[in-house]
């Protein structure tokens, strides 16, 4: 796992006089109006070209340091507010920010990794959980990235700390040391099981709930017959005296 030092990266411009509503032309041409300024540095309007803007800015992000070439002078600078058009997302201006190439700065610096891990041959897969660093340096002393050697990671549930990276003498690691950057996690299928089962709808037998001709089931009509029966055999009753009296004979009239 090595650092490697980033290239000198110069990208050139020139002075501008035209502001306002004349710059839609200037864009048309394939040009970006863009400031330089800074601390002890008179702002001057420049501008790009938007071919060659496009290619530092994919190297240097807003954090690496480009060298504006404009006439004979050459300002280190960090590209900043890059602003786009709402619905072409074209480049339509930039801020370069002058720097003091004698004081540190805190930038993010990518991770990338090289090989392959003997773990991935075993079931393992390679997960990434951070794709960057943040580090202090001086301007021209940022890495451009630092590198991960996979194939030391030989199993699963290997991992790549932030205090497993290589220490350096030009710039700091400023995260905290238990941060994992990338690990090796077992692979896992997932277990898919269709849905088979179907309701059984419910069948009513001609027993359990056969239509009668007014529209109630036929056990229900059973039902009704049966208490209508039952209510005429108690209508039918008498209550009679359990004592039998005798009758007197009638009194002959002389």
């Amino acid at each position: 796992m090595k650092p490697e030092k980033i290239q000198k990266l110069h990208l050139t411009v020139t002075a501008r006089d035209i502001f306002g509503k004349r710059l839609k032309k200037m864009r048309h041409q394939g040009l970006i109006p863009a400031n330089v300024f800074g601390p002890g540095f008179k702002s001057v309007a420049v501008t790009a070209q938007a071919k060659d803007f496009v290619k530092a800015y994919k190297t240097a992000g807003e954090t690496g340091v480009v060298y504006v070439d404009l006439a004979k002078e050459e300002i280190p600078s960090l590209i900043g507010n890059v602003q786009r058009h709402p619905i072409t997302n074209a480049i339509i201006h930039i801020d370069f920010r002058k720097i003091d190439l004698k004081q540190k700065i805190e930038t993010t610096v990518p991770v990338k990794t090289i090989n392959e891990s003997p773990a991935l041959s075993i079931g393992g897969v390679l997960l990434t959980q951070s794709d960057h660093v943040l580090v202090e340096a001086l301007p021209e002393e940022i890495p451009q990235s630092i590198e991960i050697d996979l194939s030391k990671l030989l199993e699963i549930g290997a991992e790549v700390r932030i205090k497993d990276l290589p220490t350096s003498t030009t710039y700091t690691v400023k995260e905290d040391a238990e941060k994992v950057l990338i690990s090796i996690i077992a692979h896992k299928e997932e277990s898919v099981t269709p849905e088979t089962t179907v309701a059984t709808p419910e069948v009513l037998t001609e027993k359990e709930g056969e239509l009668s001709a007014d529209g109630a089931t036929t056990e229900a009509a059973a039902e009704g017959d049966k208490k209508g029966a039952d209510s005429k055999s108690d209508a039918s009753k008498v209550p009679t005296d359990a004592k039998k009296t005798s009758e007197k004979p009638a009194e002959k009239k002389s």
